[in-house]
């Protein structure tokens, strides 16, 4: 069994900045993707950013410059460094892991961006 915890969430003024951490832990050999997504309220879940086990990374066009997604292998950790954080960002972000082609989520932690 794999679990996957997000920290980090909280509120912030628009412009301020935050950090989300995603922790996985269980019967872990290696984890392939990583991702964060978000979901607002009376919206569907959207990929914000991803980062393959090599590094490689992708991101929603509507954060780019903002956001920067890292992993710690070593940790089975990955980050989600967000800056100029504005009101349209605020959701509950979610983390998801890739093991064995099987995706597992974590429960989320809610950013709210106030004006």
């Amino acid at each position: 069994q794999v679990q996957v915890v997000e920290s980090g969430g909280g509120l912030v003024q628009a412009g301020g900045s935050l950090r989300l951490s995603c922790a996985c832990s269980g019967r872990i050999f290696s984890i392939n993707t990583m991702g964060w997504y978000r979901q607002a309220p009376g919206k569907e879940r959207e990929l914000v950013a991803d980062i393959t086990a090599g590094g490689l990374t992708n991101y929603l066009d509507s954060v780019k410059g903002r956001v920067t997604i890292s992993r710690d292998n070593a940790k089975n950790t990955a980050y989600l460094q967000m800056i100029s954080l504005k009101p349209e960002d605020t959701a509950v972000y979610y983390c998801k892991a890739v093991l064995n082609r099987n995706d597992y989520w974590g429960q989320g932690t809610q950013v709210t961006v106030s004006p």
